[in-house]
């Protein structure tokens, strides 16, 4: 098929580069022009494992196009996926200024008949307005139709989220669109859910709203941990083995961050009270998450005394492994905190070093996870990328000034640790 996405952002380029590779002609749109040139020279403005190697073979093999032209992929295209970002307003609600500048532009440079999918992460009702808009605009009474098809894609495995998905959901009201979207994902041979539009639509947020509810849920469970002497990964084992509930999403730490949670929590909070619901669950959720931070504060404050002076490393910054990406990171929160504190911050992540260095202030970038080690007080684990699990500890506690590891995600074994000399606090692992 012939398929445009505006929006060349985390979604619009993994589901291009992906859709190309199932054999469709795509093109990406975006109105950043410097982004559209680097990625015709294979410059790739987000890390994402395989992305890369996907645009460049693709646009090589001339399956994957990029233009700043609205009317270049309106007119090349049947299919048209709206990908743009939809940031948080001040009042929590998403910003869907975007998503109504795209639908305007799709509909005054339409030639024929188009198929408009909403892929972005939005509100319900969203899809209504889109076609309004494209109503308003469109000339010569050309037909379309609009379509929701919610993103699941995650951070560090995207690609495989999309080629190996547990299912695709299609908000459908004509039978020509169920028939058109049915065929785009046919050579996936995934479970396809096709539901009407409003429905399709809250599933996005229910399933984000529910995921972080399990986040915030074992970390709650790992406070209580602390007080009570248990495990928290004992626990989550336990837990997670009962099919009711699964394994995933239940792992203690220093809270969630990212682009979707935080956002569409509050996105899902906000559209919940405009219908006439208080959706306090989720109020407690999110509230449970801001105190994560401070909980983890709170415990390198207890095992250092006085912050002020100190060295303290921190590996990760990104907000999951696999992934640049540090929007709402708990790792930029700790860093900023133990800034603020009087800390001497020195800092390492794999992949997120250039964009860390372009907000924050006053600490030093190190080469590796023994760099940053070097002379410090403390050494705290804020993303659990493979890298950390494999480290000398022996190297470690002889660049240590303090053989202390606050482990921010549990991904060590503390009697292991604690067998070596370290001092080793986790995430509720019973040790306060």
């Amino acid at each position: 098929m012939n398929i445009s996405i505006i929006g060349s952002g985390y979604v619009g380029l993994v589901s291009g580069a992906c859709f190309a590779e199932l054999g469709n002609q795509v093109i990406c749109a975006d109105h950043d022009t410097k982004k559209i040139s680097g990625l015709k020279q294979g410059i790739v403005p987000i890390y994402e494992p395989g992305l890369q190697e996907l645009i460049v073979n693709n646009f090589k093999n001339k399956r994957l196009k990029f233009t700043s032209s609205i009317r270049e992929a309106v007119g090349a295209s049947e299919v048209i996926f709206i990908a743009v970002g939809t940031p948080a307003l001040e009042n929590g609600e998403a910003d869907l200024t975007g998503i109504e500048n795209v639908a305007r532009g799709i509909a005054q440079n339409m030639d024929g008949y188009r198929l408009i999918v909403e892929k972005s992460t939005v509100p319900v009702e969203t899809c209504a307005w889109v076609k309004k808009t494209i109503s308003t605009y469109v000339k010569k009474g050309h037909k379309f139709d609009v379509v929701s098809n919610p993103e699941f894609l995650r951070e560090g495995s995207a690609i495989n989220d999309f080629t190996h998905p547990d299912r695709i959901v299609l908000g459908v009201e004509t039978a020509k669109a169920k028939q058109i979207m049915t065929s785009l994902y046919q050579p996936l041979n995934a479970p396809i859910l096709v539901t009407n539009i409003k429905s399709a639509e809250l599933i996005k947020h229910a399933s984000n709203a529910f995921l972080a509810t399990k986040i915030s849920f074992i970390n709650a469970i790992a406070r209580i941990c602390d007080k009570v002497g248990a495990d928290v990964k004992e626990v989550a084992v336990g837990m997670g083995l009962d099919n009711r509930i699964g394994r995933y999403f239940l792992h203690a730490g220093i809270g969630y961050g990212g682009s979707c949670f935080p956002k569409d929590l509050e996105a899902f909070i906000n559209l919940a009270k405009k219908s006439g619901y208080d959706f306090e669950i989720l109020k407690a959720v999110r509230n449970t998450n801001q105190e994560q931070k401070g909980f983890v504060l709170q415990k390198i404050k207890d095992a250092l005394w006085i912050i002020r002076d100190k060295t303290i490393a921190v590996l990760g910054l990104a907000f999951k492994p696999n992934t640049d990406d540090l929007r709402n990171s708990p790792s930029i929160n700790l860093i900023n905190a133990l800034i603020q504190e009087g800390a001497k911050i020195k800092v390492y992540d794999p992949q997120a070093m250039e964009k860390a260095a372009k907000i924050l202030k006053n600490v030093a970038f190190c080469k590796d996870a023994y760099q940053a080690a070097e002379g410090a007080d403390c050494l705290i684990i804020a993303t659990e990328w493979n890298e950390f699990k494999e480290l000398d500890f022996i190297k470690l506690k002889k660049k240590l000034k303090r053989a202390l590891i606050i482990d921010g995600r549990n991904i060590y074994d503390p009697k292991l640790l604690k067998g070596m000399g370290f001092t080793y606090i986790g995430v509720g692992r019973g040790n306060g």
